[in-house]
């Protein structure tokens, strides 16, 4: 391939990325979608003079975005010979090997889960990061990272407690839950939430019941932790599909105020009803996305016995934080914080420290009605742009949240149409993959955090024109 061409098919990927990212971001993520899609092993970039002249940027700015290529092995430079394009090496597994996973995890990767493409136009469950205030992160960093403070470093055995309050007081201004500091459990995410409660309330060969669309990653926790998963539809106004007969019941799942991925208000009373007729020993909830006003979806009760409330900072700030919470029964705080210790370890004490202070200076408050507005106006936009598409069944109605889904009459392949739109670099998830065999589903998840103004309208009215073409 000559470098004129290289040069045309990078220009092209970098007028595709999202313009609230940084140049260097951008950058990056074109020259790793043309290594890995595009350009065949050894394909030689032009200059980086001609390419900062072509970008423009920088030549500061792109030694920087080739530097972190070349970390990745996608790249290779020399002085005096230019840059070169490196294909990730494929390795042939040997057709009989006595090393393979257990059934469990085969289970897991058997199912669609978390993508390998995690920026782009209307990739699903990220939130804006582009906005984030990430100078007053940087000053809450410094101000923590005192030598006085060297007990930050160490363990954090059940949690740094400044943070515990912080949130104790965030849930009942946001939640309207009133819960003591000690019910709180700090987790590393969503997900190690519920694979603590996993671990702590059932033990393998149990049945947990989820809701069919269903939240992918939760599903993939309960699979690898040995549960049989029983899946009912739900539908917005009409309730869950109650089975005649089942076995006992250990845990119940739902998302919280907002079902994730419908991208819909969820029903209190549904759920009610579904755990009045199952009488599961336990109930979760997995407050993934809220509002202010919507506290009156949630079942939760910290005054049970028996109910749960998984939280993640990640979907309201930015992923790479990974600090979540799960509020607990009084009863089980001690073990479960045990539990914790023995399984995990608990770390990233100043992490944690952060964390806390953006909460108590309000800092959060203020991101989370921002963001929400925000989100908001996108979500006008994104339905106004798709509510006219053809063999359209359902579009989620506009909310604060950062997913949006969209659903189409049968017998529509809807894991070839986000295939084929992939191919376009619109970047959206499949809904059949997460229903349940008995629930026909169809339809397109996909998010509003990666997009905003200009930018937005306009990468909307092209998934729109995308999904007409290919829906007729």
């Amino acid at each position: 391939m000559d470098d004129q061409l290289a040069l045309q098919q990078l220009l092209k990927r970098y007028t595709q990325q999202p313009e609230n990212l940084s140049k260097q971001a951008r950058i990056e993520q074109a020259l790793r979608q043309a290594v890995t899609q595009e350009w065949p092993h050894q394909t030689r970039l032009p200059s980086h003079r001609r390419l900062a002249i072509n970008l423009d940027v920088a030549r500061h700015t792109l030694s920087l975005a080739v530097a972190t290529l070349v970390k990745e092995e996608l790249l290779t430079t020399s002085h005096g010979r230019g840059t070169w394009s490196c294909k990730p090496a494929v390795y042939n597994t040997p057709v009989q090997t006595k090393a393979r996973l257990s059934a469990r995890a085969s289970r897991v990767l058997r199912w669609p889960g978390a993508s390998l493409v995690q920026s782009g136009a209307f990739v699903p469950g990220i939130p804006d990061i582009a906005q984030f205030p990430m100078r007053k992160w940087r000053q809450l960093y410094a101000s923590v990272t005192v030598p006085q403070n060297a007990l930050l470093l160490s363990y954090s055995t059940g949690g740094y407690g400044p943070l515990k309050r912080a949130i104790r007081d965030f849930l009942e201004r946001w939640r309207n839950i009133r819960c003591d500091i000690d019910q709180i459990i700090i987790t590393d995410g969503t997900h190690n939430g519920i694979e603590l409660c996993a671990m702590a309330l059932a033990d393998v060969g149990d049945t947990v019941v989820m809701e069919s669309p269903c939240y992918w990653g939760a599903r993939n926790v309960f699979t690898a932790a040995g549960l049989n998963i029983a899946m009912l539809p739900w539908q917005p106004g009409q309730g869950h599909s109650l089975p005649a007969a089942s076995a006992p019941v250990q845990l119940t799942y739902f998302t919280g105020s907002h079902h994730y991925p419908l991208s819909v208000p969820t029903s209190a009373h549904d759920k009610q009803r579904l755990c009045d007729a199952l009488a599961p020993a336990y109930i979760i909830e997995d407050d993934y996305e809220f509002s202010r006003d919507d506290h009156t979806n949630l079942l939760f009760d910290p005054q049970s016995e028996r109910h749960f409330l998984v939280g993640s900072f990640s979907k309201m700030m930015f992923p790479g934080l990974r600090l979540g919470y799960l509020v607990v029964p009084r009863q089980l705080s001690e073990p479960m914080n045990r539990l914790r210790s023995e399984l995990f370890r608990e770390g990233r004490m100043l992490d944690q420290a952060v964390l806390s202070q953006f909460i108590f200076d309000g800092d959060l408050d203020a991101w989370c009605r921002r963001i929400q507005r925000d989100y908001l106006g996108r979500q006008q936009v994104m339905h106004d742009q798709l509510r006219t598409l053809p063999r359209l069944k359902r579009i989620s109605p506009p909310s604060s949240a950062i997913s949006l889904c969209v659903e189409f009459e049968p017998p529509i392949d809807d894991v070839k149409l986000a295939q084929a739109l992939l191919k376009e670099h619109l970047i959206v998830r499949p809904l059949s993959p997460v229903c349940a065999a008995n629930d026909p589903r169809v339809g397109l998840v996909m998010g509003v955090g990666m997009l905003s103004g200009e930018t937005l309208a306009r990468e909307a009215q092209r998934l729109r024109r995308c999904l007409e073409n290919l829906l007729r």
